[in-house]
């Protein structure tokens, strides 16, 4: 069956103002900025963060007429905090939920990092019969973990020693974390310490089960056969200097599985480059919306 054709496979969930609460009850957090008649821009974050993260594109793209709209993942940020769930396909039926809801047509779909695979996972499990075009961004598809077919992915021992920071204390974990993730730890860097306080803060609103869980779903899930179906127009952005993601695994792996997509890579961009570099990013952004 064409993507674009597929039926939704879950009911829209119900609203109560900036909440959405999913079929398994799960209340989710989501801002619905700008005018309600432009046109939908869709963005799922990153872990272990929150709606936040995409604070400085929402406003600029709403400022352009777009209405820009963005959740927090269960068990981050402001959404309440469920035992499980925490994987990919659900992440994926949480959003197709809210697009449902919110009955979203000709969305543009932004994800960065996790919220690249979970955006990924979205349209391979639901279509793209709302959707118009899709950006990911320093995101974790295809795979990250080193698997037979994809040799130079991350070997498990990266992730056993995420999973031991988080869960020995995720607290001073996060606090390092924040300068490999912006490049704050290369020479000559300019850090912003507001902003690494934003990452923690943002960090430790979220559960720690949910945390924990995420590990797996973001490092082992594979995306090959969800980018493979892909079916609209789709930009890749990744960062040439990105310790989390590493490029080679990352943007130029998957710009080769989905048909037609365009990669645009960045020298001496980080993982967090939608903050660090924002302007730049912002006008690439617009550009293809507009394209």
């Amino acid at each position: 069956m064409d993507t674009k054709t597929r039926p939704h496979t879950v009911p829209a969930g119900k609203l109560d103002g900036s909440y959405l609460t999913t079929r398994d009850g799960t209340q989710l957090y989501f801002k619905d900025w700008g005018p309600k008649d432009g046109q939908p821009v869709v963005f799922s974050h990153g872990w272990p963060l929150s709606s936040d993260a995409w604070e400085d594109q929402m406003v600029f793209l709403s400022e352009q007429g777009y209405r820009t709209i963005a959740h927090d993942r269960r068990g981050h940020g402001r959404s309440s905090q469920p035992w499980g769930g925490h994987e990919m396909d659900t992440y994926a039926d949480d959003l197709a939920q809210l697009t449902a809801a919110l009955d979203l047509k000709k969305a543009i779909h932004v994800g960065h990092s996790t919220g690249g695979g979970e955006v990924t996972r979205y349209l391979g499990r639901h279509g793209t019969s709302r959707v118009a075009k899709a950006v990911l961004i320093s995101a974790v598809p295809p795979i990250m973990l080193k698997t037979d077919w994809h040799p130079n992915g991350l070997p498990r021992e990266v992730f056993d020693g995420i999973r031991a920071g988080v869960h020995n204390d995720r607290s001073s974990y996060f606090k390092e974390l924040s300068l490999a993730f912006y490049g704050f730890n290369r020479p000559g860097a300019k850090i912003s310490e507001g902003l690494r306080e934003s990452f923690w803060m943002q960090s430790m609103m979220g559960s720690l089960k949910a945390e924990y869980d995420c590990i797996k779903a973001f490092s082992e899930t594979d995306f090959r056969a969800d980018l493979a179906s892909f079916d609209v127009p789709t930009l890749v952005l990744h960062g040439e200097d990105d310790q989390i993601v590493p490029i080679d695994g990352g943007g130029r792996l998957t710009v080769t599985l989905v048909k037609g997509a365009k990669l645009k890579t960045y020298p001496g961009f980080s993982h967090g480059m939608c903050s660090v570099n924002k302007d730049v990013i912002n006008k690439d952004l617009l550009a293809f919306i507009k394209g």
